[in-house]
């Protein structure tokens, strides 16, 4: 039943308090740092604040001091944003809802209030990361927070009495849980309209590149996607992970271009084949990355003219596709005259004195190869450095790093490379990608981070096609051999996860992510195919709504039933005075007076004593002391005592 008015207006104790102000606390604490500065600092003293008044027994701030902090937030709120609708203004606004509605807990209604924002709240955490570590943190917050709804209705319960029987409640709803999960029918896409920035959170390569773009994204530790070979894995030096290629150059930065798409490969693959999948994260492009050169095509993708294999819609959910690839390829050696121009350009005026050194080599090239050699010889023999630290460069960036700063990342050294090309009049572009990655000893997958994203160069050789060059790998060989780690000098900034020098880090992290791992496939990538292929192998051979939802209520259905009657009988076992209403119920029954399942313990003596009238007063004492001891308010041990003594004592002739 639900709580009476005068119970939802009843005063909160300090040991209310507290559990109320705990669990906000807990539900904003992994929130927080997603926060602008001044919205943190405000909450943050806001908690404070709230834990003074509770540890000195003050009095609650007055209505109009919280409504006129409610009105400076959601307008500072609004300003900054832009906006108070969407997934960071919506979190920010409830957070601050949370804390100022602490600082009013007067009656039993707030504290529903307060609970009811943690319950929902607990989505929010979902928004960034969906790890099992996230899931776990929900879930004890989950205990935490149904304990204080325990405490809420049930003052004065120990700490530890509240926590098991809110862990117990939580365990009960698991089976429940799993069968919805299993069950329930998915759909493509979101249940309503996604806000704006939706999708603001995710990183990954893009359809331009400047210096510093590749750079600032490889400090970053978070996974790209995963790959599993059906055989072994190919070396580290031949895995390069094609993404977007970037023939457009205004100067500074290199841009992609829209061109065809075709339903099947443009060349014909040789050498051995290499089969894999790929779990891809959610990056919000449409592409998808591929060993080159990749032979096979996802059945909802297409290639381009230039080789990058294309979804039909952006990537904004886990995507794992299969693919066939080629390391070992010899490229079609027909193009279309206008993209070679295309690949060729280069602007009037941009970085005269790298033009004039192509032109030098150029000259005494006595071919395209050796152009190609002479190039790579001279990033061999001066001093470059790779480094993920390089000086900012000016308008002629290619001038200043080639000839002045000689610091640079791989979109320095593709960049500059497909310049002095171009400038040497071959036909040259950009391919950015990533390359490597770290095969998990656990797993056996093959894990890709953002942080071996990657550029290196692609240059037309007549009669052989568009050929990779690397340049990165002329100035630090270990790069391709062994990963960046082995490559920048020591000193400059790398994610602490992706750091080699650490073993005990790298056992530690392979076990975790082979965990995430397999939560990614089974719990985040429980799709509609993984779905209907689970369902399929549990016997539902073509498994739709209609049937999924009748499984669904089923076994609900059943397992209500199950714990219901594995409850009752627990139930029944462990009191002492149902054991003897029972007890008494099988006496009787030999005489033909078993009790009715709906029959209560006054109606059930008076029938007996009907039937039975020498039993009347022995009958009618026992009820009466069973409704007192089950229902009444005056139970006691003795009545108990005597009551037990009476069931024992009576004799049914």
């Amino acid at each position: 039943m639900p709580p009476s008015n005068h119970r939802l207006t009843t005063a909160i104790t300090a040991r209310q308090s507290l559990w109320l102000i705990a669990s906000a606390m807990v539900t904003a604490a992994p929130l927080m740092p997603k926060l602008p500065v001044w919205l943190l600092v405000i909450i943050a003293l806001l908690f404070l604040w709230r834990a003074l008044i509770w540890w000195q027994g003050e009095r609650l701030p007055p209505r109009w001091l919280i409504f006129t902090i409610m009105v400076i937030v959601i307008g500072a709120t609004g300003y900054f944003y832009r906006s108070l609708f969407g997934r960071e203004p919506g979190v920010a606004l409830l957070l601050a809802f949370l804390v100022l509605k602490s600082m009013e807990l007067k009656g039993v209604r707030d504290g529903f209030t307060v609970i009811l924002l943690c319950y929902f709240l607990q989505l929010a955490l979902f928004f960034e990361n969906q790890g099992p570590e996230i899931a776990a943190y929900a879930l004890a917050n989950v205990v935490l927070i149904t304990a204080t709804l325990i405490n809420l209705n049930r003052d004065g319960q120990p700490p530890g009495r509240a926590i098991r029987l809110a862990a117990v409640m939580v365990a009960q709803s698991v089976p429940f849980m799993l069968i919805l999960f299993l069950l329930f029918p998915r759909v493509q896409g979101p249940l309503w309209g996604m806000p704006r920035d939706a999708y603001a959170g995710m990183s990954g390569l893009s359809e331009s590149m400047s210096p510093g773009t590749i750079s600032s994204l490889t400090l970053s530790g978070a996974v790209a996607f995963r790959a599993k070979f059906n055989a072994e894995a190919p070396p580290q030096r031949d895995l390069y992970w094609r993404g977007p290629v970037l023939t457009r150059f205004d100067g500074r930065t290199w841009h992609a271009m829209r061109l065809p798409t075709f339903q099947k490969l443009q060349y014909d693959a040789r050498g051995p084949a290499v089969d894999y999948f790929v779990i891809l994260e959610p990056h919000d492009r449409p592409w998808l990355f591929a060993l080159e050169m990749p032979g096979s095509l996802p059945a909802d993708a297409s290639i381009t003219v230039d080789y990058q294999v294309l979804a039909k819609t952006p990537v904004r959910t886990r995507k794992r596709y299969e693919m066939r690839s080629y390391p070992l390829f010899v490229p079609g050696a027909d193009e279309y005259a206008g993209r070679l121009g295309l690949a060729r350009h280069v602007p009037a005026g941009s970085n005269p004195r790298s033009t004039a050194l192509a032109a030098t080599w150029r000259s005494q090239a006595t071919d395209d190869a050796a152009l190609i050699q002479t190039a790579l010889s001279h990033f061999r023999r001066q001093p470059f450095v790779y480094t993920l630290s390089p000086p900012l460069l000016g308008d002629n960036g290619i001038d200043e790093f080639l000839f002045e700063t000689r610091r640079g990342f791989c979109e320095h050294y593709a960049g500059a490379f497909v310049f002095l090309m171009r400038a040497a009049g071959l036909p040259a572009r950009v391919v950015t990608g990533y390359q490597g990655g770290e095969v998990n000893p656990v797993d056996g997958y093959l894990l890709v981070r953002q942080s071996d994203a990657h550029a290196w160069a692609e240059v037309w050789l007549a009669g052989r096609g568009w050929v990779r060059v690397d340049p990165t790998a002329a100035v630090a060989p270990s790069r391709v051999e062994r990963g960046i780690a082995a490559a920048v000098p020591e000193g400059d900034p790398l994610p602490f996860i992706v750091r080699s020098d650490l073993d005990w880090l790298r056992r530690l992290r392979f076990q975790w992510e082979a965990l995430g791992n397999s939560w990614d496939q089974w719990v985040l990538g429980y799709t509609v195919e993984r779905q209907r292929e689970v369902l399929s192998r549990l016997g539902m051979k073509s498994p739709d709504w209609q049937s999924m939802t009748a499984a669904m209520a089923a076994l609900t259905g059943l397992l209500m039933l199950a714990l219901t009657g594995w409850a009752l009988r627990r139930y029944s076992r462990s009191d002492p005075v149902q054991r003897a209403w029972s007890k008494l119920s099988r006496k009787l029954g030999r005489a033909g007076l078993s009790r009715r399942p709906a029959e209560g313990p006054l109606a059930y003596a008076d029938r007996v004593k009907a039937a039975r009238p020498h039993l009347a007063d022995d009958v009618s004492a026992i009820a009466r002391m069973y409704a007192t001891l089950r229902y009444g308010r005056g139970g006691d041990a003795a009545l108990q005592k005597k009551f037990l003594a009476h069931v024992k004592n009576l004799r049914v002739q």
